[in-house]
């Protein structure tokens, strides 16, 4: 802990309980449970067998983050500040067992999700049959919020500390000289695997866990995933829910590798 109330490593912060964070979890959780419930939703987001509801834009919160009248609020929010326009909360629920295999997913794909904890940099989407990567989404940062009380290992959220520097580096070796314009078309498969190898090897694997009223805040570039749901561990019948919000920079990629930031 280098400043009151945060919890910290390269790349991570996890904000202590605050009262007004905990307010907005108390808020969101019934209609993060409606949505949950929600058959057209269930048929979209719930895979991996059952043990994972993906929840991409799945809480009817608005741009300000607001939910049910009450104010997204905290010390998280205070540091944030100002935000941007907020989308809809993912809302990324695991349940005993995870993770089963995800629809479509092979078995070298499904030992990854086993085995490295499915780890990923948010924004490099796969795309195509040959399901090749490009950059289409950069984020400003990302912000988790948790709505229930498990226990750790309740397929915690892992991260790799400092592979957000790693990732920086590859990727804007490959975009140097691209035209803004042209950068989300650029195939970065090969830079990004090969990064992601490398922080599998040098960097340390930190699981984190929260209840709510605490706030996870991790840099756009982190490498990061979630844990198999461990034998004996605890939550309640709503799963380890998390609401995710990932703002993207009107800046584009040049924004998405600046160092100032």
């Amino acid at each position: 802990m280098t400043e009151k109330g945060v919890r910290q490593g390269p790349g991570w912060q996890l904000f202590d309980h605050d009262p007004s964070t905990a307010t907005w979890a108390a808020a969101a959780l019934e209609p993060a449970c409606a949505a949950t419930a929600d058959p057209e939703l269930r048929a979209r987001w719930l895979d991996c067998d059952g043990t994972w509801f993906v929840g991409v834009d799945a809480l009817p919160n608005a741009p300000d983050g607001s939910i049910a009248g009450t104010s997204l609020a905290g010390t998280v929010i205070d540091h944030l500040c100002p935000l941007p326009p907020l989308h809809p909360a993912q809302l990324s629920v695991t349940y005993p067992g995870y993770p089963r295999p995800r629809r479509g997913e092979g078995e070298a794909a499904f030992r990854y999700r086993l085995r490295r904890d499915a780890a990923h940099v948010d924004g490099v989407t796969r795309h195509g049959p040959d399901r090749r990567r490009c950059a289409t989404e950069p984020h400003a940062f990302i912000l988790g919020l948790p709505l229930t009380l498990c226990d750790p290992g309740a397929s915690p959220l892992v991260v790799w500390e400092g592979s957000h520097e790693i990732m920086r580096k590859a990727l804007a070796a490959r975009f140097a000289g691209v035209p803004e314009t042209e950068r989300p078309d650029v195939d970065v498969t090969e830079v990004y695997q090969a990064a992601r190898r490398h922080c599998f090897e040098t960097c340390r694997r930190v699981e984190i866990t929260a209840r709510p009223g605490e706030a996870i805040l991790l840099h756009r570039l982190l490498l990061h995933g979630v844990a198999p749901w461990r034998d004996g561990a605890k939550a309640p019948p709503e799963g380890r829910m998390i609401a995710y919000f990932r703002p993207q920079l009107p800046g584009g990629i040049s924004d998405w590798l600046s160092s100032e930031n």
